[in-house]
């Protein structure tokens, strides 16, 4: 499937577009042409699809939904973001919207009824309540909510009407905006019911609509990755063990990861499926910050781009961007217009970018490990066409058997021995064999 083949890139429109932090759901803002304007720049770096953070009207972050129907006015109007789809469709760039469908805000229509009818709306079904409890603001209620954040209200996802609600807003998203798929936030706390009725309702529009769940233990997640459930999940263990290992000049953690998900062996518990990588998104550090190394920021995508998987780059890292946890998270998502630029590694990205949407072997092939140490991996990827990438952490050259004959690297054209394969320092190499 196209999803398959495509290099992703995530925006969070309400930092990209520096819109406020709290909604007035005063006038309307027009900020979505900061996205429309750089999507030259996103054709330059070899985007295949972008994934949107969530942009219907919120309180504050996007996850706090209180309108399914229509775009933050932080943002702009539903107008305003099917034009920017429209753009991007003419720019061959497939649209992923994050689908929130396990809570809301507190502001959602449904709940603030709750609030002031209590048992006598037919809504107090679509949520989670207890009439004889109370809530932290002091509604006269209880009502559960996600992980502890009151200011997220539960879904009672069981409840027919919602779900007619959910699914038909999901419907619009697709005939209003013409997006190509979902991102399914804490899709481990959905049950597969749900997910699996949004499968037959998406397929009603699109055979081909691109279904992903978020994840944080993959191995109690897999069962889901099937055709009539979703099609990805978040692959957080690899990335978890690339950071770790590129820190911890250990690179057996994340080539024990990927033997263990993807490797052609018969234990091996994610073989044959394409699960969603990153090296940074929204809700982690940026890639820059978190590596000790900033020299091996190549390395770390170059990885990204050529191990089993759909890679996606979070805006700003392909300049490399900075941002650590903290500060309600706002430093992971800043303007576009105040993150710098780093040519060189957009370059390389750009590069990668264009090697991972033309090869099939890095879009479907096997994975199998070739030479690996602490300092240094090498592992070929095996289909239609044969690709090996070898990477070095250190700071010393070294020299790997990686084959016999030559390969040419995809990265500058060179053509290099296989049996006596050296690596600078800091280096990386993509080879086509």
């Amino acid at each position: 499937m196209w999803f398959d083949e495509c290099v992703f890139y995530q925006i969070y429109p309400l930092g990209y577009c520096g819109a406020e932090w709290e909604n007035d759901f005063g006038e309307v803002r027009h900020r979505l042409h900061k996205i429309k304007e750089r999507i030259p720049e996103l054709k330059r770096l070899g985007v295949g699809a972008v994934l949107f953070n969530p942009l219907f009207e919120s309180e504050r972050h996007g996850y706090d939904t209180v309108d399914f129907y229509t775009v933050d006015r932080r943002l702009g109007t539903n107008g305003e973001f099917k034009e920017l789809v429209e753009a991007l469709h003419d720019n061959g760039i497939r649209v992923v919207l994050d689908g929130v469908f396990h809570h809301t805000g507190r502001k959602f229509a449904p709940f603030e009824e709750v609030k002031r009818l209590r048992e006598g709306t037919p809504y107090r079904f679509w949520f989670h309540l207890d009439f004889r409890g109370n809530s932290p603001y002091n509604d006269g209620f209880g009502y559960q909510n996600w992980e502890g954040h009151a200011e997220l209200v539960k879904l009672r996802l069981e409840n027919e009407d919602l779900q007619r609600y959910l699914m038909d807003a999901v419907r619009f998203w697709i005939d209003e905006f013409g997006i190509d798929g979902l991102r399914l936030d804490v899709a481990y706390s959905l049950p597969a019911w749900f997910m699996e009725m949004l499968r037959r309702v998406v397929r009603e529009k699109r055979e081909d609509f691109f279904l992903m769940g978020e994840t944080i233990h993959l191995q109690n997640f897999l069962r889901y990755l099937t055709p009539a459930c979703l099609d990805s999940a978040t692959d957080y263990e690899c990335f978890h063990g690339m950071v770790s290992a590129f820190n911890s000049r250990n690179l057996f953690e994340i080539e024990h990861s990927m033997t263990r998900l993807f490797a052609d062996l018969p234990w091996a518990i994610a073989k044959g499926k394409n699960l969603f990588n990153f090296a940074d998104n929204h809700d982690v550090a940026r890639a820059a910050t978190a590596l000790r190394e900033r020299r091996n920021l190549k390395g770390l995508y170059t990885l990204l781009f050529t191990m089993p998987g759909i890679p996606c780059v979070y805006y700003g890292s392909e300049h490399g961007a900075e941002g650590n946890k903290g500060n309600n998270d706002r430093d992971l998502r800043p303007p576009v217009e105040t993150i710098g630029r780093d040519e060189d590694l957009f370059a390389h990205l750009a590069r990668l970018a264009r090697i991972r949407s033309s090869s099939r072997a890095l879009a479907y092939g096997s994975y199998r490990k070739i030479a690996l140490g602490n300092l240094y991996l090498a592992f070929a990827r095996e289909g239609e066409g044969r690709v090996i990438t070898a990477i070095n952490i250190d700071g010393a050259p070294c020299t790997l058997n990686v084959g016999t004959g030559e390969g040419r690297d995809l990265l500058t054209g060179e053509t290099l021995s296989l049996s006596a394969l050296t690596l600078p320092p800091y280096s990386a190499f993509v080879i086509e064999v």
